[in-house]
């Protein structure tokens, strides 16, 4: 009699407070738009940075962004730019060209991405082709990174992937039915993902 109470007092409890231990599939992750967006893109070590000077495109250039953050302009030589922002390593051109040009024109900008640092990334992880790990881009879901992964591998229990997201100091995990949306084409828990996201699809049991 006893145990029937707990378990009576127990359930009533995880419904009314929603305290399932796993996720369940009516969980629907809230995407926040400030992990998705910088106020200012800050240049990083390997981007490709354009310089361009107005009326004088003897000191236009296309340059890498050195080890050391720094990058060669014509004229001035090194200058400053891991860490800024395009705005603040052309005011920082424009200063020291100012010794060589009248009231110079510079123009500062960010030709190619490629500092892993300031590039976010989804995850995907266990039973799929290609465990990857791939840039985030506006307008993502849980479908177009575990295809980019090459999608599911014979192992695979689809309907078990689960999507992981931080919040705050903890991690939420929620249900997603992969093999319905593959197989079906039911996007219900097709969620939208977000940078920092690990999607994992585990393996059967057998």
């Amino acid at each position: 009699m006893k145990s029937l109470w707990l378990s009576v007092i127990c359930g009533s409890l995880l419904l009314l407070a929603g305290c399932a231990s796993g996720p369940r599939p009516g969980d629907a992750p809230t995407v926040n738009p400030q992990a998705q967006a910088v106020d200012a893109y800050r240049i990083g070590v390997d981007d490709s940075v354009r310089v361009a000077v107005w009326q004088n495109p003897d000191l236009n250039v296309t340059v890498p962004v050195r080890p050391d953050g720094k990058i060669s302009v014509p004229l001035v030589g090194d200058v400053e730019a891991g860490g800024k922002t395009p705005e603040e390593v052309s005011a920082e051109i424009k200063t020291k060209l100012e010794a060589y040009v009248r009231n110079p024109q510079v123009t500062v900008i960010v030709d190619q991405l490629r500092s892993h640092e300031y590039l976010s990334r989804v995850r995907v992880t266990g039973a799929v082709r290609t465990p990857i790990s791939v840039p985030y881009r506006q307008g993502m879901t849980v479908l177009d990174a575990v295809l980019a992964a090459g999608g599911t591998n014979e192992f695979a229990a689809a309907d078990r992937t689960e999507l992981y997201r931080k919040d705050g100091a903890s991690t939420k995990a929620y249900a997603v039915r992969l093999d319905r949306i593959l197989q079906k084409g039911e996007l219900g828990t097709n969620y939208d993902v977000q940078p920092g996201d690990v999607i994992t699809v585990p393996e059967r049991s057998f």
